[in-house]
């Protein structure tokens, strides 16, 4: 007795639309989105978008259904010259894996110039596809790898700490405030006080995770909900080893988003910065100066508005080439408690200035870090200074009395960074599902 032949055929594996050059004359099945549809009589249009790109197919006699509709397209790659990537699909078969039952609320390959950007956050479950949309998201998304990959190069460690707390690590007022069983807690606006703690473990570590600010900014810089990307070091001399790491920090990310997002930033006709060996460094009181004389803009308050922010790095950008500068020697006003104070020439402190800096890109502030204090008697000092409670911070506040080494660090905002590569002039548009003062949903 013999074994029948088998005459099945291969299953034909799924093709990404970016791959279509490699299969021309071949048969693919590609799976996706409805894009976009045309139907001019005796031949028809689908524009498929799947996670790589889109894809022009071509064909005839068949029902196109709703836009957003996932389909199966199975066709002959051919080359045309008008098609995305130089290749489209003449449709032998597509098959509707799941049917659009109503129109999208908005128009996806529209949004760009036609939609209210209000009306694309109301719908942003949907909105969210769009190419530009998405694009903006994996630029993030790979900002956040090189975040990683890069701190575990230099020896740190990922921690997590937790989002429901019983004080804030900044003070304030903006802390979002949660019923704990009868007690009062919030919603954590920063992990420093526990990276601070966990320096005392791993010496080197950083986290990402969503912090909260209960602050009612309705700008286009600032969100309540933001996924913040954090660093703390121990062992170091000043807060100059801490800018060097974020310096070598921007350099990795910029030098991978070359490589990985070359085509998102075309799509969004945005340019990847270089990053200085050295970024450029002014103290806050020369940086005042320098508006002030240089462009006649007078600073007021204790730090620099967003003008004069904006004015430093087009001087940079004009004199020095860069987009990024940092501003340091921040005053003791105008940094939280835990900020160590500046040294004098002589070595002894002052108490007026701090080791605290910003990194200032494109005109805005991305990143906010410095030296912190190490020692508890000048700990307990500062916390008293800034009229908060030494005892609701014993939690923090002990871990001093055990060694603390000299250590600092700094946190990046992922959406603010995000937004100002890309020249999204909205923070809220570099967020899958921003939150603001006016909005709990989607």
């Amino acid at each position: 007795m013999t074994t029948p032949p088998i005459t099945d055929q291969p299953k034909l594996a799924r093709t990404l639309t970016r791959d279509l050059g490699q299969f021309e004359g071949q048969t693919v099945k590609l799976q996706g989105f409805v894009h976009a549809r045309r139907d001019l009589g005796g031949v028809q249009f689908v524009v498929l978008r799947d996670k790589s790109g889109v894809a022009q197919c071509v064909g005839s006699g068949l029902h196109l259904p709703l836009p957003e509709s996932s389909v199966e397209i199975t066709g002959t790659v051919k080359a045309h010259p008008k098609a995305p990537g130089g290749f489209e699909v003449q449709i032998g078969e597509l098959r509707v894996l799941s049917a659009a039952t109503q129109a999208a609320p908005v128009e996806i390959p529209k949004m760009e110039w036609n939609v209210n950007p209000e009306t694309m956050l109301d719908y942003r479950y949907v909105s969210v596809r769009g190419l530009r949309e998405r694009a903006a998201l994996r630029v993030q998304g790979e900002i956040v790898q090189t975040f990683h990959t890069y701190l575990r190069a230099q020896g740190f460690t990922e921690i997590s700490t937790p989002k429901i707390v019983s004080a804030g690590a900044e003070g304030g007022a903006n802390l979002f405030k949660l019923d704990y069983f009868g007690e009062q807690a919030y919603l954590a606006q920063s992990p420093q006080l526990y990276k601070q703690i966990m320096v005392g473990v791993f010496e080197r570590v950083y986290e990402v995770a969503p912090v909260y600010r209960a602050e009612e900014h309705a700008t286009s810089r600032h969100l309540n909900e933001y996924l913040s990307l954090d660093v703390e070091m121990g062992f170091i001399e000043d807060e100059e080893d801490v800018m060097e790491l974020e310096n070598g920090l921007m350099a990795a990310i910029m030098a991978h988003l070359k490589e990985a997002c070359a085509a998102e930033f075309e799509l969004l006709g945005a340019s990847i910065p270089a990053v200085p060996a050295r970024i450029p460094r002014i103290t806050l009181m020369e940086a005042r100066q320098l508006v002030t004389e240089k462009f006649g803009h007078h600073v007021g308050g204790k730090d620099l508005d967003p003008e004069a922010e904006r004015l430093l790095c087009q001087h940079y950008a004009e004199t020095e080439g860069s987009d990024f500068v940092f501003v340091t020697k921040y005053p003791r006003a105008a940094r939280p408690f835990y900020t160590h104070a500046d040294h004098n020439p002589d070595g002894s402190l002052n108490p007026d200035f701090t080791r605290g800096f910003d990194l200032l890109f494109r005109g805005i502030e991305i990143t906010s870090g410095g030296q912190r204090i190490h020692d508890h008697a000048m700990l307990m000092d500062s916390i008293r200074a800034y009229k908060m409670n030494p005892e609701a911070m014993v939690g923090y506040s002990e871990v001093f009395k055990y060694g603390m080494p000299p250590h600092g660090g700094f946190a990046i905002g992922a959406e603010r960074l995000t937004a100002k590569l890309l020249g999204i002039s909205n923070v809220r548009y570099a967020r899958a599902f921003p939150r603001d003062r006016h909005r709990l949903t989607p």
